[in-house]
């Protein structure tokens, strides 16, 4: 596959599958459940995937992969992915690990007040580079919402992405996700 062709409409869409996986909210030790849940991301950078021709979505595929990341599953404008939380991420204060070593990201002034957090990111490898701001409110126990905003640099393309996150808890056992590295 050849990963010289990017058009910027694909360096835009890899940035929106990317930072759906970067932006994923973090979860409280006080409310959190151990288990599966899935993630749902809704941005206006995902509601190109339907346009981008099928040859192109297989070399994004390759591309993410080379990242270390397998594209989640994109309908109507939201990616949507299953993520383990293991008890022992359940239990810290403020995960972070959603965020850390994600695309080379790495979190700084994680802070988080009652039922609300935020923190700052940034990241940077050899095709992608950028900075952001999380903030997020848990709802329940079993379900929490957050939004995200970034802007980056994908291959020399500046980017700019903002999502809004829902996650739900789905059960106790992992069996269709692996634990986050």
């Amino acid at each position: 596959m050849n990963y010289r062709k990017e058009t910027p409409i694909m360096r835009k869409t890899l940035a929106a599958l990317l930072l759906s996986l970067v932006m994923t909210p973090v979860l409280a030790h006080q409310h959190i459940r151990p288990g599966l849940w899935e993630v749902t991301t809704r941005s206006d950078l995902l509601a190109l995937v339907p346009h981008i021709p099928a040859e192109h979505m297989q070399q994004l595929s390759g591309l993410a992969q080379r990242y270390g990341l397998k594209l989640p599953k994109i309908e109507n404008g939201a990616a949507t992915s299953h993520v383990c939380i293991t008890e022992a991420m359940a239990s810290e204060d403020v995960p972070s690990y959603f965020y850390e070593h994600r695309s080379g990201c790495t979190v700084q002034n994680a802070t988080r007040t009652g039922n609300r957090y935020q923190l700052e990111m940034t990241c940077s490898n050899a095709h992608f580079q950028g900075n952001g701001t999380a903030e997020g409110t848990f709802i329940s126990p079993e379900s929490f919402t957050g939004r995200t905003e970034f802007d980056s640099t994908i291959s020399g393309t500046p980017v700019h992405a903002s999502a809004q996150t829902r996650a739900r808890w789905i059960g106790e056992r992992c069996t269709t996700a692996n634990p986050l590295p």
